[in-house]
Protein backbone atom coordinates (compact mmCIF):
# COMPACT_ATOMS: atom_id res chain seq x y z
CA UNK A 1 0.00 0.00 0.00
CA UNK A 2 2.88 2.26 0.35
CA UNK A 3 2.17 3.22 3.97
CA UNK A 4 4.79 2.92 6.62
CA UNK A 5 4.67 0.17 9.36
CA UNK A 6 4.51 2.99 11.99
CA UNK A 7 1.62 4.82 10.33
CA UNK A 8 -0.43 1.43 9.46
CA UNK A 9 -0.04 -0.08 13.34
CA UNK A 10 -0.80 3.66 14.78
CA UNK A 11 -4.11 3.42 12.30
CA UNK A 12 -4.64 -0.45 13.75
CA UNK A 13 -4.55 0.61 16.90
CA UNK A 14 -6.77 3.79 16.84
CA UNK A 15 -4.53 6.36 17.23
CA UNK A 16 -4.36 8.17 13.94
CA UNK A 17 -7.50 9.27 13.81
CA UNK A 18 -7.51 11.26 10.08
CA UNK A 19 -6.57 8.95 7.39
CA UNK A 20 -6.67 10.73 4.00
CA UNK A 21 -8.44 9.10 1.56
CA UNK A 22 -5.31 8.39 -0.75
CA UNK A 23 -3.97 6.32 2.13
CA UNK A 24 -7.45 4.69 2.17
CA UNK A 25 -7.62 3.88 -1.47
CA UNK A 26 -4.27 2.41 -1.14
CA UNK A 27 -4.83 0.18 1.71
CA UNK A 28 -8.36 -0.76 0.29
CA UNK A 29 -6.53 -2.12 -3.14
CA UNK A 30 -3.51 -3.91 -0.88
CA UNK A 31 -6.39 -5.75 0.45
CA UNK A 32 -8.09 -6.13 -2.32
CA UNK A 33 -11.69 -5.12 -1.16
CA UNK A 34 -14.45 -4.86 -3.01
CA UNK A 35 -17.09 -2.02 -3.27
CA UNK A 36 -18.58 -2.22 -0.49
CA UNK A 37 -16.07 -3.34 1.96
CA UNK A 38 -14.19 -0.09 0.77
CA UNK A 39 -17.49 1.87 1.66
CA UNK A 40 -17.16 0.34 4.57
CA UNK A 41 -13.71 1.25 5.45
CA UNK A 42 -14.54 4.64 4.40
CA UNK A 43 -17.70 5.13 6.63
CA UNK A 44 -15.05 3.89 9.25
CA UNK A 45 -12.59 6.46 9.43
CA UNK A 46 -14.87 9.38 8.59
CA UNK A 47 -16.85 8.95 11.98
CA UNK A 48 -14.63 9.75 14.97
CA UNK A 49 -17.59 10.95 17.38
CA UNK A 50 -21.28 9.93 18.13
CA UNK A 51 -23.21 12.38 16.64
CA UNK A 52 -25.99 12.16 14.42
CA UNK A 53 -25.74 8.29 15.72
CA UNK A 54 -28.87 6.55 16.95
CA UNK A 55 -29.35 4.73 20.19
CA UNK A 56 -30.52 1.14 20.21
CA UNK A 57 -34.55 0.73 21.83
CA UNK A 58 -35.23 4.70 21.13
CA UNK A 59 -35.84 5.05 17.63
CA UNK A 60 -39.63 5.51 16.24
CA UNK A 61 -40.77 5.15 12.58
CA UNK A 62 -43.10 8.48 11.85
CA UNK A 63 -46.79 7.99 12.22
CA UNK A 64 -47.38 8.98 8.75
CA UNK A 65 -44.72 6.05 7.34
CA UNK A 66 -46.63 3.34 9.36
CA UNK A 67 -49.79 4.35 8.31
CA UNK A 68 -48.01 4.27 4.26
CA UNK A 69 -46.70 0.51 5.57
CA UNK A 70 -50.50 -0.70 6.36
CA UNK A 71 -51.27 1.06 2.70
CA UNK A 72 -49.97 -1.49 0.87
CA UNK A 73 -51.32 -4.50 1.55
CA UNK A 74 -49.83 -6.65 -0.86
CA UNK A 75 -46.51 -5.85 -0.29
CA UNK A 76 -44.97 -7.36 2.93
CA UNK A 77 -43.23 -4.82 4.59
CA UNK A 78 -41.04 -4.27 8.08
CA UNK A 79 -39.36 -1.03 8.71
CA UNK A 80 -35.63 -1.50 9.84
CA UNK A 81 -33.37 0.68 12.64
CA UNK A 82 -29.90 0.53 11.49
CA UNK A 83 -29.02 -1.72 14.63
CA UNK A 84 -31.53 -3.90 12.68
CA UNK A 85 -34.59 -3.89 15.12
CA UNK A 86 -37.77 -4.22 13.66
CA UNK A 87 -39.48 -0.98 14.62
CA UNK A 88 -42.49 -1.37 12.14
CA UNK A 89 -44.34 -3.87 9.78
CA UNK A 90 -47.85 -4.19 8.36
CA UNK A 91 -50.03 -6.73 8.70
CA UNK A 92 -48.62 -8.86 5.84
CA UNK A 93 -44.72 -8.04 7.06
CA UNK A 94 -45.89 -9.62 10.37
CA UNK A 95 -47.89 -12.46 9.21
CA UNK A 96 -44.34 -13.64 6.50
CA UNK A 97 -41.40 -12.80 9.34
CA UNK A 98 -43.32 -13.55 12.55
CA UNK A 99 -46.87 -14.35 13.07
CA UNK A 100 -45.31 -16.01 16.27
CA UNK A 101 -44.81 -12.49 18.06
CA UNK A 102 -47.26 -10.24 19.01
CA UNK A 103 -48.16 -7.43 16.39
CA UNK A 104 -47.43 -4.62 19.00
CA UNK A 105 -44.32 -6.18 19.32
CA UNK A 106 -42.12 -3.37 17.22
CA UNK A 107 -43.50 -0.79 18.93
CA UNK A 108 -43.11 -1.37 22.40
CA UNK A 109 -39.57 -0.53 24.52
CA UNK A 110 -37.49 -3.49 23.36
CA UNK A 111 -38.47 -4.08 20.17
CA UNK A 112 -37.43 -7.83 18.24
CA UNK A 113 -34.09 -7.65 16.49
CA UNK A 114 -33.87 -8.98 12.64
CA UNK A 115 -30.96 -10.68 13.80
CA UNK A 116 -31.44 -11.93 17.33
CA UNK A 117 -34.28 -13.50 15.60
CA UNK A 118 -31.82 -15.32 12.64
CA UNK A 119 -29.50 -16.71 15.12
CA UNK A 120 -32.21 -17.35 18.25
CA UNK A 121 -35.35 -17.98 17.42
CA UNK A 122 -36.24 -21.15 15.99
CA UNK A 123 -39.63 -20.37 14.06
CA UNK A 124 -37.26 -17.10 12.45
CA UNK A 125 -34.66 -19.45 11.61
CA UNK A 126 -37.23 -22.10 10.35
CA UNK A 127 -38.50 -19.88 7.60
CA UNK A 128 -35.31 -20.22 5.51
CA UNK A 129 -34.75 -22.42 3.17
CA UNK A 130 -30.87 -21.09 2.94
CA UNK A 131 -30.49 -20.17 6.17
CA UNK A 132 -26.94 -20.30 6.21
CA UNK A 133 -26.51 -17.49 3.60
CA UNK A 134 -29.42 -15.55 4.95
CA UNK A 135 -27.36 -15.73 8.45
CA UNK A 136 -23.67 -14.14 6.78
CA UNK A 137 -25.66 -11.89 4.77
CA UNK A 138 -27.62 -10.58 7.97
CA UNK A 139 -24.48 -10.60 9.78
CA UNK A 140 -22.20 -8.52 6.92
CA UNK A 141 -25.08 -6.12 6.16
CA UNK A 142 -25.06 -5.60 10.14
CA UNK A 143 -22.02 -4.65 10.10
CA UNK A 144 -22.17 -2.47 7.28
CA UNK A 145 -25.26 -0.40 8.15
CA UNK A 146 -24.46 -0.04 11.83
CA UNK A 147 -21.36 1.83 10.87
CA UNK A 148 -21.73 5.68 11.45
CA UNK A 149 -25.16 5.13 12.74
CA UNK A 150 -24.95 2.90 15.51
CA UNK A 151 -23.60 4.01 18.71
CA UNK A 152 -20.67 2.05 19.71
CA UNK A 153 -21.74 0.39 23.15
CA UNK A 154 -25.48 -0.35 21.65
CA UNK A 155 -23.68 -2.45 18.82
CA UNK A 156 -21.11 -4.22 21.13
CA UNK A 157 -24.21 -4.91 23.08
CA UNK A 158 -25.97 -6.49 20.94
CA UNK A 159 -22.98 -8.60 19.16
CA UNK A 160 -21.55 -9.61 22.75
CA UNK A 161 -25.03 -11.07 23.90
CA UNK A 162 -25.64 -12.53 20.38
CA UNK A 163 -21.75 -14.13 20.50
CA UNK A 164 -22.45 -15.63 23.60
CA UNK A 165 -26.38 -17.02 23.09
CA UNK A 166 -25.11 -18.20 19.47
CA UNK A 167 -22.19 -20.03 18.26
CA UNK A 168 -23.22 -19.38 14.87
CA UNK A 169 -23.57 -15.74 15.27
CA UNK A 170 -19.90 -15.67 17.21
CA UNK A 171 -18.20 -17.29 14.14
CA UNK A 172 -19.55 -15.54 11.51
CA UNK A 173 -18.80 -12.19 13.11
CA UNK A 174 -15.34 -12.85 13.77
CA UNK A 175 -15.16 -13.38 9.85
CA UNK A 176 -15.88 -9.64 9.44
CA UNK A 177 -18.45 -10.10 6.09
CA UNK A 178 -19.51 -7.01 4.79
CA UNK A 179 -22.23 -6.29 2.81
CA UNK A 180 -24.33 -3.40 1.23
CA UNK A 181 -27.87 -5.59 0.95
CA UNK A 182 -30.26 -3.94 -1.46
CA UNK A 183 -32.16 -6.74 -3.69
CA UNK A 184 -32.22 -10.24 -4.34
CA UNK A 185 -34.47 -12.96 -3.46
CA UNK A 186 -35.03 -14.56 -0.19
CA UNK A 187 -36.54 -18.56 -0.24
CA UNK A 188 -38.93 -19.04 2.57
CA UNK A 189 -40.81 -21.99 3.77
CA UNK A 190 -43.58 -20.40 5.69
CA UNK A 191 -45.92 -22.47 7.89
CA UNK A 192 -48.96 -21.62 6.39
CA UNK A 193 -48.69 -21.31 2.61
CA UNK A 194 -45.49 -23.62 2.43
CA UNK A 195 -42.74 -22.59 -0.42
CA UNK A 196 -42.32 -19.18 -1.03
CA UNK A 197 -39.74 -17.26 -3.58
CA UNK A 198 -40.08 -13.37 -3.03
CA UNK A 199 -38.02 -10.60 -4.33
CA UNK A 200 -36.78 -8.08 -2.19
CA UNK A 201 -35.87 -4.20 -2.18
CA UNK A 202 -34.41 -2.53 0.87
CA UNK A 203 -35.31 1.31 0.46
CA UNK A 204 -33.29 3.96 2.85
CA UNK A 205 -34.95 6.32 4.10
CA UNK A 206 -34.78 10.37 3.67
CA UNK A 207 -32.55 11.55 6.63
CA UNK A 208 -29.33 9.67 6.09
CA UNK A 209 -29.75 7.83 9.84
CA UNK A 210 -29.71 4.24 8.46
CA UNK A 211 -33.77 3.45 9.01
CA UNK A 212 -34.71 1.49 6.32
CA UNK A 213 -37.68 -0.11 4.86
CA UNK A 214 -37.70 -3.62 3.56
CA UNK A 215 -40.32 -5.30 1.27
CA UNK A 216 -41.10 -7.96 -0.06
CA UNK A 217 -43.48 -9.21 -3.62
CA UNK A 218 -43.64 -11.91 -5.54
CA UNK A 219 -43.76 -12.52 -9.09
CA UNK A 220 -46.73 -11.89 -10.82
CA UNK A 221 -49.03 -14.76 -12.08
CA UNK A 222 -46.75 -16.98 -10.38
CA UNK A 223 -47.41 -19.38 -7.87
CA UNK A 224 -45.56 -17.51 -5.21
CA UNK A 225 -48.00 -14.58 -6.06
CA UNK A 226 -51.04 -16.93 -4.80
CA UNK A 227 -49.31 -18.56 -1.95
CA UNK A 228 -49.12 -14.52 -0.49
CA UNK A 229 -52.40 -13.45 -1.30
CA UNK A 230 -53.29 -16.24 0.71
CA UNK A 231 -51.13 -15.48 3.08
CA UNK A 232 -52.49 -11.70 3.24
CA UNK A 233 -56.26 -13.20 3.43
CA UNK A 234 -55.62 -14.67 6.86
CA UNK A 235 -54.60 -11.14 7.85
CA UNK A 236 -57.81 -9.33 7.38
CA UNK A 237 -59.54 -9.00 10.35
CA UNK A 238 -63.50 -7.64 10.35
Amino acid sequence: AGVSLTYYTRLEQGLATNPSMQVLDALARALGLDEAERAHLQRLASVNDTKGKVRSGRTRLRPDLVTLLDAMPDVAAVALSPLQDIIAWNRLGHALLASHLAPSAPYGAEPPNKVAMMFTDAHARSLHREWEAEATLAVASLRFVSAGHVIEADLARLVGNLSVASEDFAQLWAAQPVALCTHGTKRYHHPVVGRLDLHFQILHLPGGDGHRLLLHHAEPGSSDEAALRLLASTTITE
